[in-house]
């Protein structure tokens, strides 16, 4: 007894010690341990891009908006936004098709002007190689695409012509592709010597060099007719990140910080309001067990609300929800497991060995009935969408806890005060229902 009473106090001190990180991170402004809030409870602005993927391969298209992913988010980081969600998704066109979508929520930004300027218009930088092609009588040029796009940039740098000097020079914008467009540049220069590659940005040619001989090392030079601020802001923005596709805004929407507010506060009561229903009745059925079982899920919460935070889990009110049904599978565990131990008990086991026995025999089901809301929980993850999926991610680490509560910390409390022999008080305490026994 003396081993689980040690082990018993040591989960109460752990327990007050999650509490007390929860409430004083909270409390403080500056704490990085602070709930994340996502865009539905801390408000702020959401727009839906579509990404152009009309001149990109069937078989690249995942990567480019991978890519455009990447740069975004790198973008709206650069500007400040706090806590920005960027996601993509496939939709179902009216006309049939699917569409390439991206989400991007900015929390905190309730002004869409405002968080369409903060996102911004990046340059889509691409290389074309001119080519002559016959148009009914005449020979117009067209430019091809040759796969050399903003995704393989990986900086920009503002240069001066070689020989001239700053204040002389026309100024030019020094590009540095990484190893993979380092490959591609120096294919397409060494395989088209003599042939124009024009450099587009935004759909719009500034720069028609010929290309002299193969360019290894992954540098290449625009001079276009560029002003200095013009060079400076163009690198800038290159560096903010080229887009490897076009985007268009297709819709905007804004959830103003009153309605977070409310659906914070909505969700915190519903929460209390179960807890202490949850608590009551299990203390009011189960009496000591029951107490244990309230003291089990304080310490649950507790220990959920911190891993919720050090992960951090970005908090939506799908994931209250899921949080609020996660703990009634802790409760459910501990039905379990003390309908077993009462079975024990009217057997005439004494009241440790048939705690020992309860939790055993309970032990299968809860197993059981954990792993089958856990896989359900991964494949909603899996296969839903952002609100989905953060009912889901919640869910199943609150399941993942309920083991914890319910299998240890309830064992652990229960074994540190029940004595060998039930009888007087203790076989009140121990019955449950209308039951002695």
């Amino acid at each position: 007894m003396t081993r689980f009473r040690v082990s018993a106090v040591i989960a109460l001190i752990a327990g007050l010690l999650l509490a007390y990180f929860v409430w004083s991170t909270e409390t403080n402004p500056d704490s990085v341990y602070r709930f994340r809030l996502g865009l539905d409870l801390a408000g702020g602005t959401e727009l839906v891009y579509k990404a152009d993927m009309s001149q990109t391969p069937a078989g690249e298209r995942s990567d480019a908006l991978s890519a455009l992913q990447g740069v975004i988010e790198r973008r709206v980081n650069l500007f400040g936004v706090a806590e920005p969600l960027v996601q993509t998704e496939q939709a179902s066109a009216l006309s049939g098709t699917t569409e390439d979508r991206l989400i991007v929520d900015l929390p905190g930004v309730t002004d869409i002007n405002a968080a369409v300027a903060a996102l911004g218009e990046t340059p889509t930088l691409e290389f074309r190689l001119a080519t002559n092609m016959p148009i009914g009588t005449s020979t117009q040029t067209v430019f091809l695409p040759t796969g050399l796009d903003g995704r393989y940039l990986s900086s920009a740098t503002l240069g001066f012509g070689s020989g001239a000097t700053a204040g002389l020079a026309s100024p030019e914008v020094i590009l540095n592709f990484n190893s993979e467009g380092a490959k591609l540049f120096e294919k397409i220069t060494s395989e088209n010597v003599g042939q124009t590659l024009a450099i587009f940005l935004d759909g719009q040619p500034i720069s028609t060099p010929t290309i002299k001989e193969a360019i290894p090392g992954g540098q290449a030079t625009i001079s276009g007719r560029f002003t200095a601020p013009e060079a400076r802001d163009l690198v800038r923005n290159l560096n903010f990140g080229a887009l490897p596709v076009p985007i268009q805004l297709e819709n905007s929407s804004a959830v103003g910080p009153t309605l977070g507010a409310a659906a914070i506060a909505a969700g915190v009561t519903a929460g209390v309001i179960g807890f202490i229903i949850v608590a009551l009745f299990m203390i009011a059925w189960y009496r000591l067990p029951g107490v244990i079982a309230a003291l089990a899920l304080a310490e649950y919460l507790a220990f959920m609300l911190a891993v919720i935070k050090v992960i951090p889990v970005t908090l939506t009110a799908s994931g209250i929800a899921g949080l609020i049904i996660s703990v009634g599978m802790a409760v459910d565990a501990n039905v379990l497991i003390f309908e077993r131990t009462k079975e024990e008990l009217r057997g005439g086991k004494t009241p440790r060995e048939a705690v020992h026995i309860g939790f055993s025999r309970a032990w299968p089901a809860i197993r059981d009935g954990h792993l089958t809301m856990i896989i359900s929980g991964v494949i909603l993850f899996w296969l839903g969408t952002s609100i989905v999926q953060g009912f889901a991610l919640v869910f199943v680490l609150g399941v993942l806890a309920s083991f914890i509560s319910a299998v240890s910390l309830s064992r652990v409390f229960l074994l540190a005060i029940v004595p060998e022999e039930g009888e007087g008080a203790w076989k009140f305490l121990l019955s449950s229902g209308f039951h002695k026994n």
